[in-house]
């Protein structure tokens, strides 16, 4: 899996050693080892802020709307009233300001095992950690998968916004996880969660769908550009239990609801779910 490095004018972040990705420092902002993982923010010269873990880019400034938006838009505007939501990682909270943006949602649950990075995010991404005082948002700092399996039937949507499957969340992206979260999620309950990169992770793409259709019976992978992600191209995987994901009046829901996105919208809803023959093959 990826690893990164760092020196005094360079980030470099490698990609199954085939692949780099580098962005130009300014300055180290914050540099610490929490119990599970070494969290660092750097100002950089073209792209605003960035979070790493353990060396691995997580998000910038400068693109991080287009992974949020994608993760959270597209299955809650599929939703016909997501009320209850569940976010499993997302400890930068830019899915969680997002899901707020929603005026149905009446309550959003972060869990983040690594209480490290919310309170970094506070500190250093302040435009994406605006929902965490929230009156809606309740924060608990434990094991995602543990918490889903004492919620059954608890949630309308549950988004899994996590690192990729090394350590810690490894079990993210497991067919026991995925039954637990049914269990959590209500009858027409919507999962979605990011599926790594369709370039370098097809075995990984592959593997998410093939567990989520044996559980759930709409399923649907989609995708979208992120810069400073490995390839450039980003997949999303879409799990419903009622419906899938062009069901309902999607576009209608965007509207109604007043939503004020930078990246997405109805046709990039449509568009995001069009799939290269590529990944086509990926998924046979």
């Amino acid at each position: 899996m990826p690893t990164g490095e760092s020196n005094s004018e360079w980030l470099m972040d490698s990609h199954h050693d085939e692949y780099l990705i580098g962005l130009r420092i300014k300055d180290r902002l914050f540099r610490e080892q929490s119990p599970f993982q070494l969290v660092e923010v750097f100002e950089t010269e073209g792209f605003g802020r960035l979070l790493t873990l353990d060396g691995i880019i997580m998000l910038t400034e400068r693109d991080e709307f287009v992974y949020h938006d994608m993760l959270t838009h597209l299955p809650l505007c599929a939703h016909p009233n997501p009320r209850n939501i569940l976010i499993i990682g997302g400890g930068d909270g830019g899915t969680l300001r997002e899901v707020l943006k929603h005026p149905s949602v009446q309550r959003a649950d972060l869990v983040e095992i690594d209480e490290m990075v919310i309170r970094v995010s506070r500190e250093f991404l302040p435009a994406l950690s605006v929902g965490f005082d929230d009156a809606r948002t309740r924060i608990f700092c434990e094991d995602g998968s543990r918490f889903v399996r004492e919620h059954p039937n608890s949630y309308d949507v549950v988004l899994v916004d996590s690192t990729d499957p090394v350590g810690p969340a490894v079990g993210l992206f497991e067919e026991p996880f995925f039954r637990s979260v049914s269990e959590c999620l209500r009858p027409d309950g919507v999962l979605t969660l990011q599926s790594e990169s369709p370039f370098f992770d097809g075995d990984i793409v592959r593997s998410v769908v093939q567990r989520l259709r044996g559980i759930f019976p709409h399923v649907r992978l989609y995708l979208a550009p992120v810069v400073t992600y490995p390839g450039g191209h980003w997949s999303f995987s879409f799990a419903g239990k009622a419906f899938g994901p062009l069901d309902g009046p999607y576009a209608d829901h965007f509207s109604k609801r007043g939503l004020e996105t930078r990246f997405y919208t109805p046709g990039i809803h449509l568009a995001s779910l069009q799939l290269p023959r590529f990944v086509k093959d990926i998924l046979k």
